[in-house]
C-alpha cells in the first residue's frame, strides 16, 4: 500500500490537496489525527475516502504529547489498511503543526513489507506564505502546540514543513501575487510545484522519498540552500566567506540579522568554537543557533570512513587548503531584501586580518558571547 503524507499550516489548502488525491485516485482513504483535543486527553483519528467517514477512534495521549499518540496510533492504523488488501492509497493528512519529516522517519521505520511511503507534499497557499513566514508567535499562543511543552514558533514550523517536502501542492489562491509565487519558488527552488486541482498531484507524490536524502537535505552541514535570485521584488542573497565571525561582533548585530529578510539559513563558523559546525536558522524575527556536529577538518583521517557519503561530498564542495571546509555560508530570502546593507553588516563580523593571523589558540581565548544560546 503506498502511503502519501500531507502537512502544512494551510489548513484550507492541505484539505483541497488531500479531496483531489482521493479524488483522482482509486482506493484511496485519507487519516487524519485531530490534535486540537489533547487538552481533553486524546487525539481523535479519522478515516474517510469519497464516500464519508469509514471509522473514527481516540488515541491517548502518551507522555502528555499530542504528536507522540500521533506516532504511536498511526502505524498500526495503516498496517490494519494494508492488510485489508483494499485500500490502494493512504493518505495521512498531518494536523496543522505536526511537521512531516519526523512522521515520515516513523512510517519510513516502522511500515511493514505491505507499507511503503511514496510520497510528501507540503500544501502551500502562496497568499498566506509571508504572514506565516513573519509570525514570531509561539504556537501556544496560537492554539497550535502539539504539548504543553511545545516552544515551537508558527514561523519556524511553517519554514521547516515548507522546506522539507520535495512537492508543494498549490492552492489556486486569487489573493496571491507575483511577489508571493517570486518568495515561494526562491525559498524552495528544487521543489515540484503542482496547482491543486490543475497538474499530476497524484503521479508527483507516488515517485517515492527517500527519508535519508531528505534529512540530508535538512542538516546544516549538507543542506541544499537556495541559490541567489532576484524577481518581482524578492531577492535571495548568498553570503560565502572563508573567515570565522569575532564572537562579539557578531552577537551585537544578531537582531539586525535576524530580522533582514523574512527567512535565513545555513551554517557558520565561529572562532572561539573553530572545531564546531554551527547551524543558523531564522525566520519570523527569532533565531535558532545549534551546534551541528564537528567540521571535517577537526576529524582524524581515521573517523572519515564514519561520515555519511552526502556530508563528505558536501564538504568537498567547500574545501579549502588551509582550514578544510570551514566557512560561513548563509543564504537571506526576503521581499524587500536590502542586500547592500546585509553584506556590510556580515562583513564587519568577520576576524580581522590581524585577529586572524592570530590563530585558532588566540581565537578560542575571545571573550565568548554564543555559550547561552548554544548552552555550553
Amino acid at each position: 500500500m503506498d502511503t502519501v503524507i500531507v502537512g502544512g499550516l494551510h489548513a484550507d489548502a492541505r484539505r483541497a490537496a488531500v479531496e483531489h488525491l482521493l479524488a483522482t485516485v482509486p482506493d484511496g482513504v485519507a487519516l487524519h489525527h485531530d490534535l486540537s483535543t489533547a487538552v481533553r486527553g486524546t487525539v481523535v483519528r479519522t478515516v474517510r475516502d469519497t464516500t464519508g467517514m469509514l471509522s473514527t477512534g481516540d488515541a491517548p495521549l502518551v507522555d502528555d504529547c499530542a504528536c507522540c499518540a500521533l506516532r504511536e496510533d498511526l502505524v498500526p492504523e495503516l498496517e490494519r489498511l494494508a492488510d485489508g488488501g483494499l485500500t490502494r492509497l493512504a493518505i495521512v493528512e498531518l494536523w496543522d503543526s505536526v511537521e512531516p519529516k519526523a512522521m515520515a522517519e516513523v512510517i519510513a521505520a516502522h511500515g511493514g513489507e505491505g507499507l511503503r511511503l511514496s510520497g510528501v507534499v507540503t500544501a502551500v497557499d502562496p497568499a498566506l506564505l509571508l504572514p506565516c513566514l513573519g509570525n514570531g508567535d509561539d504556537l501556544m499562543e496560537a492554539g497550535l502546540a502539539a504539548a504543553p511543552t511545545d516552544q515551537r514558533t508558527v514561523a519556524d514550523t511553517w519554514a521547516r514543513q515548507l522546506e522539507y517536502a520535495p512537492v508543494l501542492a498549490v492552492a489556486d489562491s486569487p489573493e496571491a501575487d507575483d511577489e508571493d509565487r517570486a518568495l515561494l519558488a526562491q525559498l524552495h527552488p528544487t521543489a515540484r510545484q503542482v496547482l491543486i486541482g490543475h497538474g499530476d498531484l497524484a503521479g508527483a507524490v507516488l515517485a517515492g522519498f527517500d527519508v535519508e536524502a531528505a534529512a540530508a537535505a535538512q542538516h546544516p552541514s549538507c543542506a541544499l540552500l537556495p541559490v541567489e535570485a532576484d524577481a518581482s521584488g524578492v531577492s535571495t542573497f548568498v553570503w560565502h566567506r572563508e573567515r570565522p565571525f569575532h564572537p562579539g561582533r557578531l552577537y551585537d548585530a544578531l537582531e539586525d540579522l535576524t530580522c533582514a529578510a523574512a527567512r535565513s539559513r545555513g551554517r557558520f563558523w565561529l572562532a572561539d568554537h573553530p572545531d564546531t559546525l554551527l547551524g543558523w536558522d531564522a525566520a519570523g524575527g527569532a533565531l535558532c543557533v545549534e551546534s551541528a556536529g564537528p567540521w571535517l577538518a577537526s576529524l582524524p583521517d581515521a573517523a572519515w570512513e564514519m561520515v555519511p557519503p552526502v556530508r563528505r561530498a558536501a564538504a568537498a564542495l567547500d574545501w579549502h587548503p588551509e582550514h578544510g571546509d570551514c566557512c560561513n555560508h548563509l543564504v537571506f530570502t526576503s521581499p524587500g531584501l536590502d542586500r547592500s546593507g546585509l553584506e556590510e553588516v556580515l562583513e564587519s563580523c568577520l576576524l580581522t586580518d590581524e585577529e586572524y593571523a592570530a590563530g585558532r589558540d588566540a581565537w578560542k581565548n575571545l571573550p565568548p558571547a554564543f555559550d547561552t544560546l548554544l548552552e555550553v
